[in-house]
């Protein structure tokens, strides 16, 4: 009978630490490279409001995530580096939007773990859904033209390399345009 508990115990510990995944086929990830960011507006954790059409001129990072889960734990301190780099660069804008999570859960969040990144808490996945229709944590990198640059998703989770490879290529062409 101890055994069973045992096995039972186990099963509950990884469905609470797996990533928080949906019943979609696995690859259906709505907004790609290449697309434009969708409209979207919203309100950030200071009570400024948010939208696509701020972004434009401007090399963006978006992650979509939930405190809950075990990837966007791993990859939120990653978003946090990034934004250390950039925090005075105008011209790069990074802001993170919750999935279904509710404003008082991510602000204790991030109180325990240091974060001070701009964060928009969304209880519903309304904004979410503009852009993918599974998985979090969601990464992505567009150019001042509002041109997706690059996804990321939890297989692999960006690295903090490959974010400001990402970032600094997006503000060299951005600069280039602004040459023409």
């Amino acid at each position: 009978m101890a055994r069973i508990y045992s096995f039972f115990f186990i099963g509950i510990c990884l469905i609470l630490t797996a990533c928080i995944r949906d019943n979609v086929a696995y690859g259906e990830a709505g907004i790609a490279p290449g697309d434009t960011l969708p409209e979207f507006h919203i309100e950030l954790d200071d009570g400024s409001e948010l939208s696509t059409s701020d972004l434009r001129g401007k090399v963006s990072v978006l992650v979509f995530f939930h405190t809950g889960c075990p990837d966007c734990q791993r990859e939120l301190p990653v978003i946090q580096a990034l934004y250390n780099k950039y925090q005075g660069n105008p011209s790069v804008a990074i802001y993170c939007i919750s999935r279904e999570e509710a404003a008082r859960d991510i602000e204790a969040y991030w109180d325990t773990h240091g974060l001070t990144l701009p964060y928009s808490a969304q209880e519903d996945r309304s904004v979410y859904n503009l852009f993918s229709e599974q998985g979090i944590p969601r990464v992505y990198v567009s150019g001042a033209d509002l041109r997706v640059y690059s996804t990321y998703t939890d297989n692999p989770i960006a690295g903090l390399e490959e974010l400001i490879e990402d970032v600094e290529r997006m503000k060299n062409e951005s600069a280039t345009e602004i040459i023409k």
